[in-house]
Parts: C-alpha cells; structure tokens; sequence
C-alpha cells in the first residue's frame, strides 16, 4: 500500500461528486477572455472596474515610473530592510482617503489569518457571519478567541448574542466579523443597523471586509462603509486591492494604536517578505485613479441591477444585491454543465460548487465588470 493511496482515493471522491478542481490556462484581452480556442466575454473576473485590462493605464505608469524606483523585489520583511517609501506613500495615500492610520499586507488572506489571532485572546469574543470568506474562519480558528457564528446576515441573532456575551464578566472585548458584500451569493451586510448595534454595545468592536466593495462603492469607491456613511464607525476596516484596483495586496483602516499593535504582533506580516516596491507604486497609483470613477461604479451599477431582475425573473433563486450575482442550480453536475453551456455560447462564467458553497447550493457565479455592456447581458439571458 502506498503512502499515496489515501490522497488518490480523496481526489477519486472529488471527481465522482463533480468537485474536482484544477488549472485552466488561459489568455485575456480587455473584457475577453480566451480557452482552448475559444473566445468569450468574460463573466469571472474580479476586475471590476476592467482596470486590470486597461493598456493606457500601464503605459501612463510605466512612464512616470523612473528605473531606480524599478524594484522587483523588496528582499525582506517590512521590519528590516523592506520598508521602502512606495509603502509609506501609499499608506500615506490611504490615510488621507479613509481619515485613519493604514496598514498593508501581502495579501486579504495573509490579513485575515494574521489580524484576529495577533488582537484576540481568551477574554474576546468573536461573533462571525455563517458566510464570512474562509481566510476568516480560518484567521477565527487560529486566534484564542471563544466564538460563535451567528446566521447569515440575521442582526437579531447577532443581537441575541450580544446580549449574552456583553453581560459575561469574563469577556473584556466582542469583535463583530463580517463582509460589507459577499463573495458567494453578492447580498450585502446592512452596515448602518450593524454600526447602530455596536453602540448600543459597549464591548463592541467591528471587523468588516470590503474586498468585494473597494473600489465600486460610495462616492469615492471607499466601499460600502462610506456609502452607507459608517467609515469612522468600522474599528477594523480591511480589504484587498486584487479586484476593483487591479493589483495585489490587502489593507487595514483603523486607529494609529491598532496599526503599532499589529506591526509588533501580527505574525504573518512580521515574518513575510514584503510585496515588491513597484506593486505598492501601482496601488498607489490606481488607488488615486479609483477614487474619481464614479461612471463607472455607476455603469456597473445599472447593469447588475439588470441581471439581478432579469435572474429572478427566469425562475433562479438569487440573492444577490451587488455585481456578484449567482444564479443557483443546485446540485454540481447542474451548475458544471449549466456553465458548458453558457460557455459555448460565448460567455464564461464558472460554477462553483461545494465546499465552496454548501451542498445544494452550486451554482453559475457571474462576476461583472464594467467593461461589459447591457446589451450583452440580454444575450446572456437568453442562455440561462
């Protein structure tokens, strides 16, 4: 018997339930994207203000970029030599935007495990979303932290436990762990009941992640945080600049003390090297652009309304309020073929299925973008 066998018998049980996953090479170009010959317009991306795909911008940063500043590598941890002034400018930059101290990592994952373990111990309570993204769990599971996941998007359950907690004489702090939009079903946390709850708690700290609204929400695209006027009230403001700012990395905004407090205890950032100088010059330079783009936060907008009413009205279950709209199959076989099809009509959207998301759950996740155009949303609808 081989050391090997109980790996090749798991896959094997992957393959039979339709959840065996793997690599597909492909190429993209603007809001298209290529496969095995195949074109198609591209309904996966998480780039979602088609920054990522946008040849001017790179020129426009190329050329103000001086070679010297050139740096591929920043060759060491933040805390020894890696600390080079595109961080602190672009820290800067966040600052200025958010009204807080920032903080940037190697990427949301990276954030996720290494913030909650580095601020909780025995005496704090975590109450996390049902659906928070798995980085979180496993950042939870990581910390000292009792804690308890309160149903999805349910603030009377979360309020219930509030009250539990809040009158426990061992418990000194409850963080609030949740996401502003969510990756999976694309409905949304309400921010405002949530900062409303808070105070009504006095132990009560918020952990909000708005990797999926960086960038396509509130005036300046701050998130959902500053449409929903709540920024100063979100002790734990994170997110990530791989979607809407086309680049890589993750971020935190809060209080100066917390931002020290991280620097001297949070592993995953003390013991990583830094992400290259030239990607926080990017981010910087991207971040700044983002912040005056409200056509296109609001073209997207008017198109993911469109397919949000027109899934609903072809009979799919789809609870999406945001520019991630999943239409749900069910079982994975369902959502595997309902996405070969799509795909050979010229449209790649990917099915997602279990552990994912939960069983019976699986479905086509549409992922939209502003480049895509209403018109070939009707198309799309058609095929569903």
């Amino acid at each position: 018997m081989s050391l090997l066998d109980h790996y090749a018998e798991q896959l094997d049980n992957l393959k039979q339930q339709g959840n065996f996953r793997q690599f597909t090479a492909n190429q993209q170009q603007g809001k298209w994207i290529t496969i095995q010959d195949r074109t198609m317009l591209n309904l996966a991306s998480n780039d979602y203000l088609g920054l990522a795909a946008d040849l001017n911008l790179r020129e426009e940063f190329l050329d103000t970029l001086k070679i010297e500043r050139a740096l591929f590598s920043s060759s060491s941890s933040r805390l020894l030599t890696g600390n080079f002034a595109e961080y602190e400018q672009f820290e800067n930059s966040l600052s200025i935007a958010f009204g807080r101290a920032a903080l940037l990592f190697n990427s949301g994952y990276h954030m996720n495990i290494g913030i909650l373990p580095a601020l909780c111990d025995s005496k704090t309570v975590i109450l996390a979303d049902k659906l928070v993204h798995a980085s979180m769990i496993d950042g939870i599971r990581l910390s000292n932290a009792q804690y308890v996941r309160y149903r999805h998007n349910d603030l009377q359950h979360l309020e219930q436990l509030l009250q539990k907690y809040h009158q426990d004489e061992q418990v000194e702090r409850i963080i609030v762990v949740t996401e502003s939009i969510f990756s999976m079903d694309g409905d949304e946390t309400d921010l405002a009941a949530l900062a409303q709850l808070k105070q009504r708690f006095a132990k009560t700290m918020l952990y909000v992640d708005e990797a999926h609204a960086i960038g396509v929400r509130g005036e300046q695209g701050l998130g959902c945080a500053e449409q929903y006027g709540v920024l100063d009230q979100i002790d734990f403001l994170v997110g990530t600049f791989g979607k809407a700012i086309a680049s890589v990395g993750g971020y935190i905004i809060c209080d100066s003390i917390i931002r020290d407090y991280l620097i001297n205890k949070m592993r995953p950032l003390i013991f990583s090297t830094a992400l290259p100088p030239i990607s926080m010059a990017w981010s910087d330079f991207i971040f700044n652009k983002v912040l005056s783009m409200q056509q296109q936060r609001q073209h997207l907008a008017e198109i993911s309304q469109y397919l949000q009413q027109a899934v609903i009205a072809k009979g799919f279950s789809s609870p999406s309020s945001s520019h991630i709209i999943p239409v749900i199959v069910g079982e994975s076989q369902a959502a595997i073929e309902k996405a070969r099809y799509v795909q050979q009509q010229g449209f790649y959207a990917m099915p997602v299925r279990p552990p994912t998301v939960p069983q019976n759950s699986s479905r086509l996740r549409i992922s939209l973008t502003s480049l895509v155009q209403k018109n070939e949303l009707q198309q799309l609808v058609e095929y569903l």
